[in-house]
């Protein structure tokens, strides 16, 4: 079964960090370009962050220099580091790949950055 299952978010405190995975199965994540979304609280769905298959990264500005994606090849894992968390980066985040013709999606896990 093809699949990718996010975990790893909660409740943090502004200025806190989260490290959220995505580990997929059926697939090898290193042969894919994958991505990281968000969704906020009556927000449309965001692309905030990619990994290409060579391990090149891309962020949005909002994010640059606070979170850091990674991945592990030997775990079929990919990582997202949030640090400095704020709280408008409270929102269900979701990993995603395009295998062939269909548009992989994880369950989500919700972050939510409040004092």
């Amino acid at each position: 079964q093809v699949q990718l299952v996010e975990s790893g978010g909660g409740l943090v405190q502004p200025g806190g960090s989260l490290r959220l995975s995505c580990t997929a199965s059926g697939i090898n994540i290193s042969e894919y370009t994958m991505h990281w979304y968000r969704q906020g609280p009556e927000k449309q769905r965001e692309l905030f962050a990619n990994i290409f298959s060579d391990g090149v990264t891309y962020y949005l500005d909002s994010v640059k220099g606070r979170f850091t994606l990674s991945r592990d090849n030997a775990k079929n894992t990919m990582y997202l580091q949030m640090n400095d968390l704020k709280p408008e980066d409270t929102a269900v985040y979701y990993c995603n790949t395009v295998w062939g013709a269909r548009d992989l999606w994880g369950q989500g896990t919700q972050v939510t950055v409040s004092s």
